[in-house]
């Protein structure tokens, strides 16, 4: 097992993040383990539609509460592959279980429930996701470029997205404002 897991953590990314796919995102941690880890950017909707989606996917969306809600970008990996994290669990064809009854479902029977208002009220469904080699995340995490916290599922499920990094700082008692985009260690 890895030196510490962040399984079930946000990732903020620090302000000097250069990779642009994850400057300004706060990343949930799906999966940390001796293999990588796995992550879903749950702050940047893209301009497409539940509805262009399902569209798309030649489902019939019979909820009318979806369709105006936005798919968000999950991440640089695979973003032509569709990912849905949500709570409860459900039973699903293929879904992790992370922690605290939030599950990552990759299967299109949660999109065919959802469509059909059956699937689960608190979600986020995304397009692409965010991986990591063995070693790379402590990496980066040695190199400052991620603050992480345990993860709260309020901020995950309910806060506007624009709120999502500002929140999940609050929950370490710090401002954007008051953090550096310049490294040190004692």
């Amino acid at each position: 097992m890895s030196a510490f897991d962040l399984t079930h953590h946000f990732l903020i990314a620090m302000p000097g993040m250069a990779d642009p796919h994850f400057a300004g995102t706060l990343t949930y941690v799906c999966e940390h383990n001796d293999d990588g880890a796995l992550g879903i950017v749950v702050n940047r909707p893209t301009d497409m539609t539940m509805a262009s989606l399902f569209r798309q996917i030649n489902i019939e969306l019979d909820a009318s509460d979806l369709a105006e809600r936005p798919v968000m970008f999950g991440g640089p990996v695979q973003t032509d592959r569709g990912f849905v994290l949500h709570r409860p669990v459900g039973k699903w064809q293929s879904s992790l279980s992370v922690r605290e009854g939030v599950s990552l479902t990759t299967s299109r029977d949660i999109l065919e429930a959802c469509a059909a208002g059956q699937g689960p009220h608190e979600m986020i469904v995304s397009l692409g996701y965010a991986g990591w080699t063995a070693g790379q995340l402590e990496q980066e995490m040695v190199a400052n470029a991620w603050l992480s916290v345990q993860a709260d599922p309020q901020i995950l499920f309910d806060a506007p997205y624009g709120e999502r990094v500002d929140r999940a700082l609050a929950l370490l008692g710090i401002e954007l404002g008051s953090l550096s985009e310049e490294a040190g260690h004692a």
